[in-house]
């Protein structure tokens, strides 16, 4: 596709994604929304961006100009927009976002009624009406066919309440003291909200965003951070989201940051030994190391591996019927509380397991070690076939014959190749990864 990568629409804001895109896609997923429309409403959320203003405003056009009424929530993060989409009752959401790059890119996440990311074929057919220009004119809406637009403040609050209520009602976090980082981000207010309300010794990192300062130094993409509040301020646990608080970084009391198949084995362990491990099995995906795995089969909890994409992890526990996932990089989703990643959610899920356990984090969360693994992303300047290279085969197979793991394979939204090598052998990971940047860079940029 041409416009879709692994989530949504996303690149550089006034150049890939200029207004006149941002409304012809709106116009064109209206009218794939409108088949099966029953409330004729779409919602529309953003982080907080400088170009999110240009971009909601684009949407907003062209939605209504096929007939669609807008309801916008403003700065909101992605998995509160996807659960107010099915808790509004409306036909579809939009959620205006880049995620976790700079604030010179933005993007356009879409989602059903249901609140759940559209599938490839659907983005597919999204794209086709994008590109039929006969197909735009003959579905513009005239006289009073043509949608409003209206901008609603007060969902923020059912949200909250959504996520407070994931929370054990037994437990307090009055004898917790948590540092958040919310990366200038679209949780700035809702994050401290829920820790406040909860009970906690909340201190607030990076909650000013003025338009340009989103994951800036900051948040889940620069976690050393937060980990030396962490330490100065003695708390108990720290947590950082990136810009839509669809991902969760977590760090210990002693200033350590934890490895994401960590918390994936510590939310694992904690779902099945409350009885809430739906088929007693996880999904995860090829870059989670396999130490993850070997660990969950000690607890005769089966790992089912997917594509990277928390897309890619929804659809694979929708198929084997299990209710949690997640990706190394943070990404964790709790179906029975979220669509889709909810850094929020797994946060509180976190600490409602250490409080369990009745250990620091340190302890808790240290359930494994992960075999030395590395990945290196290398700029490129084509993005050819990997079965096409010359020579590909025989170094991942050489590779394989020492005993490691490779996984290469290109940014779904990036000119990068992410090289990465898993073995037990931390000398030789490191030395392998090296040759294999010389390899690529030489056959991608040469």
């Amino acid at each position: 596709m041409k416009l879709f990568g692994t989530d949504g629409v996303r690149g550089k804001a006034g150049e890939k994604l200029t207004a006149m895109v941002a409304m012809r896609l709106a116009m064109a997923a209206g009218i794939y929304f409108r088949k099966n429309a029953i409330t004729n409403k779409i919602i529309v959320g953003k982080d907080t961006r400088r170009s999110g203003y240009m971009i909601e405003n684009a949407i907003v056009s062209g939605l209504t100009a096929v007939g669609f009424d807008v309801r916008q929530i403003g700065p909101m993060p992605t998995p509160a927009t996807a659960f107010l989409t099915e808790d509004l009752r409306c036909d579809g959401g939009i959620m205006i976002t880049a995620s976790h790059n700079s604030f010179e890119d933005n993007g356009i996440k879409f989602f059903d009624k249901r609140g759940n990311k559209l599938n490839n074929e659907i983005e597919k057919n999204i794209e086709e009406i994008y590109f039929n220009e006969k197909l735009l004119l003959e579905n513009q809406a005239i006289d009073v066919e043509i949608g409003n637009s209206k901008r609603i403040d007060d969902v923020i609050g059912r949200y909250i309440v959504n996520i407070k209520n994931s929370f054990p009602k037994s437990l307090t976090l009055h004898c917790m003291r948590v540092v958040i980082d919310v990366a200038n981000g679209a949780s700035y207010k809702v994050a401290p909200t829920v820790f406040n309300e909860l009970g906690a010794e909340t201190f607030v990192l990076n909650d000013k965003p003025n338009g340009s300062n989103i994951n800036k130094d900051c948040g889940a993409l620069h976690p050393e951070n937060l980990a030396s509040e962490v330490l100065r301020l003695r708390a108990d646990i720290g947590f950082a989201f990136d810009g839509d608080a669809d991902r969760l970084v977590v760090v210990d009391e002693k200033g350590s940051i934890v490895d994401g198949d960590k918390i994936i084995a510590a939310l694992a362990l904690h779902l099945k030994e409350e009885g809430r491990l739906a088929n007693n099995g996880v999904v995860a995906t090829v870059m989670s190391n396999q130490a993850l795995e070997d660990f969950l089969a000690s607890q005769n909890i089966e790992l089912f591996r997917c594509d990277v994409g928390d897309k890619n992890v929804l659809d694979l526990m929708q198929k084997e019927s299990l209710n949690f996932g997640g990706e190394q990089s943070g990404h964790i989703i709790l179906s029975d509380y979220a669509k889709t990643g909810d850094g929020l959610a797994a946060a509180l899920q976190v600490i409602s397991y250490i409080l369990a356990k009745g250990k620091k984090a340190s302890k808790a969360l240290n359930l494994f070690e992960p075999y030395p693994q590395v990945l290196k992303n290398l700029k490129i300047k084509n993005k050819k076939p990997l079965d096409k290279i010359d020579g590909y085969n025989k170094v991942v197979n050489s590779l394989k014959s020492e005993g490691l793991r490779p996984l290469i394979r290109y940014s779904g939204t990036e000119n990068l190749l992410r090289i990465l090598i898993e073995g037990r052998d931390n000398k030789l990971v490191n030395k392998r990864i090296k040759e294999l940047e010389k390899f690529f860079s030489e056959k991608l940029n040469g």
